[in-house]
């Protein structure tokens, strides 16, 4: 199922950041649902044979936050952590539709993290469900080429707390995620570009709408025998400003961040069970058009920069029997 895999947009883990309204989109989201990196433990545009498959995702991220509104006691960062375990299931029931195979994915993760003096906040708990129900797969021929198109939810089913709705893990308004993903399968090699895009509902305790967010995370790994390695590599940041509300007397928070991340990969097939394990580290993370947090003051604009390791397991739970063998014996007999 690895090379093979659906891209599996694994809900992410993020460290709660925010210094207070207006830095840090509202105070306790970072700005995406998602933890970029999560959909390069192998997935790609290729669809599994027909079944039932389950995967176990396992996250760290160890980072402190940078830019020019950046918290810091004595001149030293403020650190942020944050851990966390992902249950998915992917359905691929061998339909056919438009030249593509269909499949679904529905995942649940849950999630702890901590960010350091002067904020001291470690949240934990259920993260929102993510669902997946159409992606459409196509296979171009005998060329390697594969192409998927697919529309997921994240649904506000996380733990929901504080004035805001944000002082746990859940956030409360839907993201809607659209995703294409190209990939080129073939030798053994995995080459993958993964573009989605998170776009939220309003919060529907502030009426605050955070903005949309652009993803892209690549693959280049090649598979020798049971083993597959090489580089990973994403991008995430904002494309869009926030909307304000009534709730916030109209202010609104136009930070903007860009980040770049990349390292190692490595996986086996043990099997039933293949194992991928992969780390990033970002190596590019600006912030900037923070809002001042007085008149005429200074940037306050932040954002984390860190590394994430990743371990990804992958198994079938469940595949249809195979046609039985056509019948030797006549079919009428005396």
């Amino acid at each position: 199922m690895r090379n093979a895999n659906t891209s599996i947009a694994i809900i992410g883990l993020a460290a709660i950041v925010s210094c207070g309204p207006g830095n840090a989109f509202e105070s306790g989201y970072i700005g995406w649902q998602q933890k970029a990196g999560l959909t390069l433990g192998g997935g790609s545009a290729g669809v599994p044979p027909p079944g039932l498959y389950t995967f176990d995702q396992f996250t760290t991220y160890q980072a402190k936050i940078v830019g020019p509104g950046a918290p810091n006691v004595g001149g030293a960062q403020t650190s942020a952590h944050a851990a966390g375990e992902s249950t998915g299931l992917l359905w691929v029931p061998g339909w056919q539709f438009l030249g593509a195979t269909y499949d679904a994915v529905i995942v649940q993760p849950f999630m702890m993290s901590d960010v350091g003096n002067p904020i001291n906040k470690n949240p934990s708990g259920m993260h929102n469900t993510y669902v997946v129900p159409a992606e459409l797969g196509w296979k171009l021929g005998n060329s390697g080429f594969f192409v998927k198109a697919g529309l997921g939810v994240y649904v506000p089913t996380g733990d929901i707390a504080g004035p805001t709705g944000l002082s746990s893990i859940g956030s409360p308004w839907y993201t809607i995620q659209p995703e294409l993903v190209v990939s080129y399968l073939k030798d053994g090699w995995n080459l993958t570009a993964n573009l989605f895009r998170e776009i939220n509902t309003r919060n529907t305790i502030t009426g605050y709408t955070s903005g949309n967010i652009m993803h892209a995370e690549f693959t280049a790994t090649k598979r020798i025998e049971k083993w597959t390695f090489g580089p990973v590599a994403y991008y995430i940041g904002q494309v869009t400003d926030d909307k304000s509300s009534a709730f916030y007397h109209g202010a609104i928070n136009v930070n903007r961040y860009n980040i770049w991340a990349a390292g190692p990969l490595v996986g086996s097939d043990f099997g039933p069970v293949a194992l991928t394990v992969y780390g990033l580290k970002e190596f590019s993370a600006t912030a900037s058009g923070g809002t001042p947090r007085v008149p005429g003051g200074s940037d306050s604009a932040s954002i984390t920069k860190g590394f994430s390791v990743f371990a990804n397991f992958s198994y079938r739970l469940w595949a249809p029997d195979a046609p039985s063998a056509p019948s030797t014996k006549p079919l009428f007999t005396k």
